[in-house]
């Protein structure tokens, strides 16, 4: 084997991926088809689920001072983003091409091996591990490793080369994305929509506007390049008046409504994550960070078959629980393209739901919903509120020091949360001592931590969710220690 794993694809949920595998011990290969980062951003921040995760591994800070804010939308219509207690702010102003350079920086000083102009040619997975046929400066030459995981995009050779299927609906229109230089304009929010269509404006760091142009009617095309600037400010001008012409663009793209899933995220000894599973009309800025989070889903449990302790279907685990992330993905991104993209006849529609939003029931789902904040996984039966859900940010003691709860994952272990100082749950968990932290707090914090007062311990996933939850699970600790770590080592 050159690698146990081979990730296709140094965006941002390749470089997450490979992060995650490294911080496991695991040697990972990155390929990438481009020889140098584009620039481009069509993810634009993160929701405050990926903050929440990048703080889970202590990489918050390779991020600088982001701006934060609870403004958020759903379809257009404004919703205010701090009914959600306890969670991150989301950053607004991150673009893509800063994250991906500071994710690429981060994987790789954990050792992630990345090769840029490597292009995949083909995929064969024997069963045993999957060889691939790559392209690179050297010339064409084989790789083999135990397991594959295409992270390469919509348009994902890995998926088409291993025959994923790939269900959904075809794009209907064309939109374009653009950023400005040498141009003032006024802003202009989602959901403000004209009589051809709709137009979007905000200001980014460095004296740049992005605009987005979503001009009703124009047929979906297949393009082999970016449409020219001057298409861009042609179609601005038919919806606003405005010239915009003598603009300098920075960069430009098209992109459409397509919306898309494959089947299963996995394939024999091969996975897909992020675009490459599915795609959608960027809403909210959910594409990259759904990504993001898929790969931190992927990293603990292809690391613990890599390592050898998972137990028998981990790896399913991750269909099962990401699939269902992605099909609500698809259904809020189109229901927000119906509101922002289609025509007065929606309009009260949208008045109703702004009503609705009003109530502050309303309001956290929704914000939950576009913020990750929602999911629940299936992790055992049992009445305690944060079974399968996130753990929340929590202040603790740990050994006579300061520390919080997302502190404790920056190794990427499983946690095991004591907050009664018991011997016996800790002798029970001693035989997973080698992937799990047994960690005593003190229990004071507890009262100020949402669905976490009257708990006695808490088994956390090193994705962040728990897993197991006293009192209130139905399972006993082993089972749930040996259902997601394995079986214990001898003590």
């Amino acid at each position: 084997m050159d690698a146990a794993v081979i990730v296709v694809g140094a965006g941002p949920a390749g470089l997450t991926l490979a992060g995650e595998l490294r911080l496991a011990g695991v040697d990972v290969i990155v390929l990438e088809r481009l020889p140098q980062r584009t620039g481009e951003s069509r993810g634009l921040g993160f929701t405050a689920r990926t903050m929440e995760v990048f703080d889970q591994r202590g990489i918050l800070p390779r991020f600088g001072d982001v701006e934060t804010s609870n403004h958020g939308h759903f379809g257009g219509i404004p919703v205010d983003f701090a009914v959600l207690e306890g969670a991150l702010q989301a950053a607004k102003t991150v673009p893509q091409s800063a994250t991906e350079t500071h994710l690429e920086e981060w994987a790789t000083s954990v050792g992630a091996d990345l090769r840029r102009g490597h292009e995949v040619l083909s995929i064969d997975d024997d069963g045993d591990g999957v060889s691939v046929e790559v392209r690179g400066p050297g010339g064409v030459s084989t790789l083999r490793a135990a397991y594959l995981v295409g992270c390469d995009g919509g348009r994902s050779m890995v998926r088409k080369a291993v025959g994923f299927d790939f269900p959904g609906t075809p794009a209907t229109m064309e939109m374009f994305l653009a950023d400005l230089k040498g141009i003032e304009l006024e802003t202009r929010m989602i959901g403000e929509t004209l009589p051809g269509g709709m137009v979007m404006v905000g200001p980014l760091p460095g004296g740049v506007t992005r605009i987005i142009v979503c001009e009703r009617g124009t047929p979906p095309r297949r393009r082999q390049s970016p449409p020219e600037f001057q298409e861009v400010a042609d179609a601005w001008k038919r919806l606003t008046g405005d010239d915009i012409s003598h603009a300098e663009p920075v960069w430009v793209s098209s992109f459409g409504d397509a919306t898309r899933q494959v089947t299963e995220y996995r394939r024999g000894r091969v996975l897909l994550a992020g675009d490459s599973a599915h795609i959608h009309l960027p809403a909210g800025g959910q594409g990259m960070n759904t990504s993001i989070q898929d790969a931190v889903n992927l990293g603990w449990k292809l690391a613990a078959v890599v390592n050898g302790w998972a137990p028998q279907g981990l790896l399913d685990t991750y269909h099962t629980e990401r699939h269902a992330v992605g099909k609500r993905l698809l259904m809020n991104t189109r229901a927000q393209g119906l509101l922002f993209l289609s025509g007065p006849e929606v309009q009260p529609l949208r008045d109703v739901l702004g009503e609705l939003i009003g109530y502050e029931d309303v309001a956290k789902h929704l914000a939950a919903m576009v913020s990750g904040l929602e999911i629940r996984y299936d992790v055992g039966s049992g009445d305690h509120p944060l079974l399968g859900r996130r753990m929340p940010q929590v202040e603790l003691t740990v050994a006579e020091r300061r520390r919080t709860s997302r502190e404790l994952l920056h190794s990427a272990r499983g946690v095991l949360l004591d907050f009664e100082d018991n011997a016996r749950l800790r002798a029970r968990a001693a035989g997973w001592a080698d992937r799990v932290d047994i960690v005593t707090a003190d229990p004071a914090e507890l009262t100020r931590a949402s669905g976490l007062r009257g708990t006695s311990a808490v088994l956390v996933r090193p994705d962040g969710y728990v897993a197991w939850a006293a009192p209130g699970s139905h399972h006993d600790l082993p089972m749930a220690l040996e259902r997601w770590f394995g079986k214990p080592l001898a003590v």
